[in-house]
């Protein structure tokens, strides 16, 4: 035998066989890791997703720090619990082996050795001897070639994957290979309902269910979702108030009793850093990017929150805070490369007919407390917060577009886009595209609504016979805004975030 390896025909060293025994402890009848006693939806979406089988691999991808690990890890202790053998449930954090990349085809070696040391049997033999299996892969994305390595094995095997990830991008470009293969779930940073449970009360459960878009273009769904706003009021303003003062990360709503302040800076420190530090430097071919542009460039996007300046903006003002010569190409990179992380999401114009408006994309964070925490700036959503501090009225509405376009982002499949002011066309915040319809979105931040001034860019909207516009929402900062026209859904952005 080999000395270096352990399992010499898969190349696995005594040190790696270690990890993995760590990172499975089920095997030897040992607990899993604490996990918290609350639990996110997305638990119970993976569930319903593997249940369902529609394909063999479920991918979760969001952010860093959300949850998606603690979902995955709650997911493998209910599938322990059903009985599932647990040598049949094999889970591979792919960041925290390092020399998983020197194996050729690491995801297949690890799984043969899995079948031949763990399991003792093929994935196939299982699944004719009526027992289920279980992979779990943790920032997959990470390895060359991951997906054809999935593709041959869920071919070839009959087993259950889930993947979770925070690279848009490298998941998004696996699409091709697995395609049929693969079912996404987008996860963002906590609902208001969530929210709730962490703080100890309920505020209902998501209204929009995980079952296709459909309802999104029936305006009585949006009625009924104010309705349910209005029936739990005092919950859902108790829920808005404290993600307006923290955001929506779970970190900041496990630890209430910790002050804003150290937890800012773990923000900053476990996710913003660690993706400019990390991340986001090693490009293609190993090319390092530039960490300090990165940060600007990042601050700028903190600043320009719910807007589309340009590329041509930042990079005027990059110049002038960096004192460096940098063109808006490098600029659109780079906030690509931070969309990748999903640390942002960049909307882009509205297209009709394949003809694109023309327009810069909006940017929309991925949650406002990532800009509170690194520009040191707090910025109050709720109402009692503004009215005590109404010179940001502006600035927070801009951040509810923001909050706006980052909880839509979360609906899988969902075409969001926004239309720039062109000509005698008012601009549209958000226009939603589902099969041949077409829902405009406003937000209108204010304490009060003007039914006229406030709605014409809607009105104008739904009245275009070409965008085939049924209705349209006006997201604002309280329940009641006096508009009446029958065409017109209108509700407070804390009711509107009940959808998640």
């Amino acid at each position: 035998m080999d000395a270096d390896f352990v399992f010499p025909e898969f190349r696995l060293s005594h040190e790696m066989v270690l990890d993995l025994q760590r990172m499975n402890p089920w095997w030897e009848g040992h607990p899993l890791p604490l996990l918290p006693d609350t639990r996110r939806h997305l638990v119970g979406t993976i569930h319903k997703r593997l249940q369902l089988r529609l394909a063999p691999i479920v991918v979760v991808r969001g952010p860093r720090q959300i949850g998606k690990t603690t979902a995955q890890l709650h997911v493998l202790q209910d599938i322990l619990n059903r009985g599932v053998p647990p040598r049949n449930i094999f889970r591979v954090q792919c960041d925290e082996l390092p020399e998983i990349s020197s194996l050729s085809e690491p995801l297949l070696r690890l799984v043969d050795w899995f079948e031949n040391t763990i399991l003792k049997k093929t994935l196939n033999e299982a699944a004719k001897q009526k027992e289920p299996t279980y992979l779990f892969f943790d920032e997959v994305q990470n390895l060359k070639d991951w997906a054809p390595q999935l593709k041959s094995l869920v071919d070839n095997s009959t087993t259950q994957v889930l993947v979770a990830g925070s690279s848009a991008l490298r998941i998004e470009l696996g699409r091709d290979s697995l395609a049929g293969r693969i079912s996404t779930i987008e996860a963002g940073v906590l609902s208001l309902t969530e929210i709730g449970m962490f703080h100890g009360f309920a505020v209902g459960q998501p209204f929009l269910v995980d079952n296709g878009l459909d309802a999104l273009t029936d305006a009585d769904f949006w009625r009924s979702l104010h309705t349910q706003g209005q029936e739990n009021q005092a919950a859902r303003d108790q829920a808005f108030t404290w993600f307006s003062q923290r955001g929506g990360y779970p970190l900041v709503h496990q630890r209430a009793d910790v002050a804003w302040g150290p937890l800012a800076d773990q923000l900053n420190e476990t996710i913003i850093r660690r993706v400019i530090e990390h991340d986001l430097r090693v490009g293609d071919r190993g090319r390092k990017r530039d960490a300090q542009l990165l940060e600007e460039v990042f601050r700028l996007a903190c600043r320009y929150i719910g807007q589309s300046p340009g590329l041509t903006v930042f990079a005027r003002e990059v110049q002038r805070a960096l004192s460096a010569n940098v063109g808006p190409r490098r600029i659109g990179h780079y906030l690509r490369f931070l969309g990748d992380t999903l640390l942002l999401r960049l909307i882009e114009p509205l297209e009709i007919r394949l003809k694109r408006k023309r327009g810069n994309p909006k940017i929309c964070l991925a949650d406002h407390g990532l800009r509170a925490s690194w520009l040191q700036e707090i910025v109050p959503l709720d109402r009692e917060g503004l009215a005590a501090n109404l010179h940001l009225t502006t600035l927070a509405g801009h951040i509810a577009e923001s909050v706006m376009g980052a909880t839509l982002a979360t609906i899988p499949s969902l075409d969001i886009a926004h239309l720039p002011a062109r000509g005698g066309e008012p601009e549209i915040d958000f226009v939603l595209t589902i099969g041949t319809k077409r829902i405009p979105l406003e937000v209108k931040y204010q304490q009060s609504i003007d039914p006229l001034r406030d709605t014409e860019a809607l009105r104008t909207f739904i009245e275009k016979a070409v965008n085939n516009s049924p209705f349209g929402l006006l997201i604002t900062q309280l329940d009641e805004t006096g508009v009446k026209d029958p065409r017109i859904v209108a509700m407070p952005l804390s009711t509107f975030m009940l959808l998640r």
